[in-house]
Parts: structure tokens; sequence; C-alpha cells
């Protein structure tokens, strides 16, 4: 069987394929996102420039000091997070107790001021990274190609994605994460440094960012637009799957993915809006989302 309702088999696959690599790309910023809005409340809309700025690590770091690939995937993260610890006590702390309202334009005004100061530094054209040479090359299966950098991809993220669960949901520290925001006051009294809690939280969600963004990098250009690009549909995949459920943006993001991916096999005119149009159903039939708490 050479042929899926009349489309050759191996650009079937290869679309299948290239939607699971978006798909997991999505998985891992719904994923920042939601670890961020339900444990902290905070509709983080600078997440895409946080995005952003990871990929933009890795390319200077290689370009000015010649820090590989490997190195990147961990010195992005930390950095990124870094700064994600100096927005959290600086700006974000002083805002809730106020209207979620105030979080999203705060954070709405920082991605667009770190868009502003790498477009001024970097311009808008985009820079290329090199696929680390360890993932150069492809695998064939027989009945297609396989990039070995993308098949690392869907890799790497779903270990984190799930690794990201497993520990939010299914560890002692995850439950302190959550009773904290739950009822900050009762935790404090046990003797747990809840602002410590929610600062770490916040930088975890950026960190899982710029790791997507080092993914990301030999992938597609690296460029101040990447992340504002991106993160319209990132909400979208976060509102379906609900907003704040772990599980639901990893499953949600992957699904969605490849969604798209078959809608460019089948209908290429409806692949930038089927999210949207997906968005829209859920929210008519189930406006917590497919994985949200009705309540």
């Amino acid at each position: 069987m050479n042929e899926i309702f009349g489309i050759p088999l191996q650009a079937f696959l290869g679309q299948l394929l290239l939607g699971l690599v978006n798909g997991s790309f999505y998985a891992l910023l719904s994923l920042g996102l939601a670890v961020i809005f339900g444990l902290l409340g905070i509709v983080n809309f600078a997440h895409g420039a946080l995005y952003m700025i990871g990929a933009y690590v890795a390319w200077y770091a290689l370009e000015r000091f010649g820090i590989n690939y490997w190195v990147s995937l961990v010195l992005a993260p930390l950095l990124v997070g870094a700064l994600g610890l100096a927005i959290e006590r600086t700006l974000l702390k002083r805002l809730y107790k106020l209207d979620p309202l105030y979080g999203l334009l705060l954070t709405f005004g920082l991605a667009l001021i770190f868009e502003g100061l790498f477009r001024h530094e970097f311009g808008v054209s985009g820079q290329t990274y090199p696929v680390p040479e360890a993932l150069q090359g492809a695998t064939n299966l027989g009945f297609m190609i396989l990039p070995n950098y993308r098949a690392w991809v869907v890799l790497a993220s779903l270990v984190v994605c799930l690794g990201t669960w497993f520990v939010i949901e299914k560890t002692r520290l995850g439950a302190t994460l959550r009773a904290g925001t739950e009822n900050p006051a009762l935790v404090q009294a046990f003797g747990i440094n809840v602002p410590r809690m929610v600062m770490l939280t916040y930088a975890g969600g950026a960190a899982l960012a710029a790791f997507a963004g080092v993914l990301a990098a030999p992938v597609i250009q690296v460029t101040p637009l990447m992340g504002s690009n991106l993160i319209i549909v990132v909400f979208a995949v976060v509102v379906i799957g609900g907003m704040g459920s772990i599980l639901g943006s990893i499953l949600t993001g992957l699904g969605l993915g490849l969604v798209e991916g078959l809608t460019k096999v089948f209908y290429p005119e409806a692949s930038s809006i089927v999210v949207f149009v997906i968005m829209a159903i859920v929210l008519m039939i189930r406006p917590a989302g497919l994985f949200g708490k009705e309540k």
C-alpha cells in the first residue's frame, strides 16, 4: 500500500511527523503556561518572549563563545529561569492581590519590550543554528526517512513534559506547591517559605520555555518574532486542554500538532485556523476545556 486517501504514503507520514514535532513544541510551551497559571494564577503573555530568549542564548553562546548545543540545553533554561526569578520578585509579586488582568497586561508589556530589544540588537532577519553533529542525518525506517533531530525533539519533549507532570501531580513537592497556592497561610504555618516557592515556580515555567527555544533553534530560524508567532496558538492549546491542567496541556499540544499536520495534507488552506476552530467548538461544549475542572 503506497497511498493513503490518494496521497503518497511517505508524504503522508512526513506531514504527520512534522505535525508531531510542532505538537511537541506546543506541548512544551503550553506546559510552562499551564504550570504558571495553574499554580500562580498568572496568564503569562511573556512566555513566547522567554522561548525566543532561550533560542537566542543558544545561538549567541555558540557564535560568541563556541558553547555547543548540549551545554546550551542546560545553560539557556538556567539563565532564562534566573530572568524569571527577577521578573517575579521585582514585578509580578506586587500584583498577586489584584485582578489577574493586571498580570496579563504586565507580561504582555514585557513581551513587547523583550521583542523590541532583540529586534533593535539583532534585526528581524533570522539567524541559523546548526543541528548538532550527533543528531545529523536521518534513519531509514523502510516506509519513510526519519530525520534524527526531529525524532530527538519529540523524545526530549515527551520526557520533559511527562517528568514535569509526574513531579507536580505525583510527588510530595508537587502536593506542597499546589497546597501553597490554594492556602498559602496554612502552608506558611508549617514552616514552608511560600514566596520562595512561588518564585521558583515562575522560574521553572520560564526555564521550560527556554528549553523549548533551544530545541527549536536548529529547526526554525532564530528571530525576535519567533515567540509572538507561536504564543497565540499555544494559548489556544492551553484553553482547549483546560487552563491550569498540566496533563491536558501535554495531550492537547501533541494532539493538535497532529491535527494541524493532517489538515495540511487534506485541506492546506485551513491549517492556520484549525486550532482556533477546535477551540471555539470546545468552548461552546465545555467552557472549562477538555481536561479542566468545571466550577
